[in-house]
């Protein structure tokens, strides 16, 4: 068993980590995103620091996990940082690992043990350990590292609360904010930070992060399998990830064969399984299922659009489906259901009609404008 699964037997499953794989704070090699760990360890080395960072970009790319190496690099070596990682037996990256180094601060959604879930939000009360933290000498070294994973989850008063800190930082104080959706932060703390974009990975990064992401948590994934899961995975780790380890190629064949059928549509078949991804402890299932649908339409507009992308299974169906005269529509369902998954996880809205009105849409679509 590995170190991660075993781990989680004992401990809550942290917020956003994937289970079994370890956690970003455990992985010792970063993959790709060259250009922005050379930008950041540039500017730490020029001894112009900005004091706050925003690293932001698509779901699952490896954002947290250079947020950690950018941690490590400091907490080790501060202004004299090399262009690599502190290797997996350093002190700092154990202390790292385990979040015991006292001068490294996470800010994340708290775990709730009266429902035994994670908060939807981070709150105030989590940003304010900020004050202590940030009123310590610093024990062993002169630097103080806060992460804030993710940013975007922010409420309203733990916004306020920490633009406080990030207007008035203390010397040698380093911000590393983790945000997959840049808008929905308050434009005063987008203004007090530097932006780093982190895109999606190239094919050779991404094989070789989510290989070393098996091997690493010990995870056995057949080669036809992870091959149609980077192929889906639009260079996210995680993605390719969710694909090998959680019937995510199950749930992607059954997304396939529905829409292959339409116009028409298995009612009993598709209820059942909107019940099954409805559920409170399937939100995760569900964010994948809906994920994956968006990108199969989004591949299918591509192609129809420029002839590119899209596996052989995909371009017949474009065919079929999507056409330059309809082509519109298809952006427009597209644009409709992703507004609608938006809405229903941030109001809490009724995920199993979700589903269904998602199907329902792509249906009218294929009765309405046929290629």
């Amino acid at each position: 068993m590995s170190a991660a699964a075993e781990r989680s037997r004992t401990e809550p499953i942290e917020p956003d980590r994937l289970d079994p794989f370890s956690t970003p704070r455990e992985v010792d090699r970063v993959f790709g995103h060259d250009a922005a760990a050379t930008e950041f360890e540039s500017a730490l080395r020029s001894g112009r620091m900005h004091h706050a960072w925003l690293l932001v970009g698509p779901e699952g790319v490896g954002k947290a996990t250079l947020a950690y190496r950018f941690a490590r690099t400091v907490l080790a070596h501060g202004e004299k940082a090399e262009a690599q990682d502190v290797p997996a037996e350093h002190p700092v990256f154990r202390k790292v690992a385990a979040l015991s180094h006292p001068n490294l601060l996470l800010i994340r959604r708290s775990w709730i043990e009266k429902t035994k879930r994670y908060s939807q939000w981070i709150s105030v009360d989590e940003v304010r350990r900020l004050r202590a933290f940030l009123g310590n000498t610093a024990g062993e070294a002169s630097w103080r590292v806060v992460i804030v994973d993710r940013a975007d989850e922010l409420n309203q008063n733990a916004a306020n609360a920490l633009l406080k800190a990030l207007e008035e930082p203390p010397p040698r104080t380093l911000f590393l904010l983790v945000s997959n959706a840049e808008g929905r932060l308050p434009v005063t703390i987008r203004s007090r930070t530097r932006v780093l974009r982190v895109p999606g990975l190239d094919d050779e990064a991404l094989e070789k992060a989510v290989r070393a992401a098996l091997d690493r948590d010990g995870v056995k994934a057949n080669a036809k399998d992870l091959a149609l899961a980077l192929a889906l995975s639009q260079g996210s780790v995680r993605r390719a990830l969710e694909l090998v380890s959680s019937k995510g190629i199950e749930l992607y064949d059954q997304i396939l064969e529905t829409i292959a059928a339409l116009p028409d549509l298995d009612g009993g078949a598709l209820h059942k399984q909107a019940e099954r991804l409805s559920g409170v402890n399937d939100t995760e299932r569900l964010e994948l299922y809906l994920a994956l649908l968006l990108g199969l339409m989004e591949r299918l507009i591509r192609f129809a659009a420029t002839g590119e992308g899209g596996t052989e299974a995909e371009r017949k169906l474009a065919k079929r489906f999507v056409s330059k005269d309809n082509l519109a529509h298809w952006a427009e369902a597209w644009e409709s259901i992703s507004e609608a998954k938006s809405e229903a996880f941030a109001l809490n809205l009724d995920r199993s009609l979700l589903v269904l009105n998602a199907w329902f849409r792509l249906q009218h679509l294929a009765q309405e404008h046929p290629v």
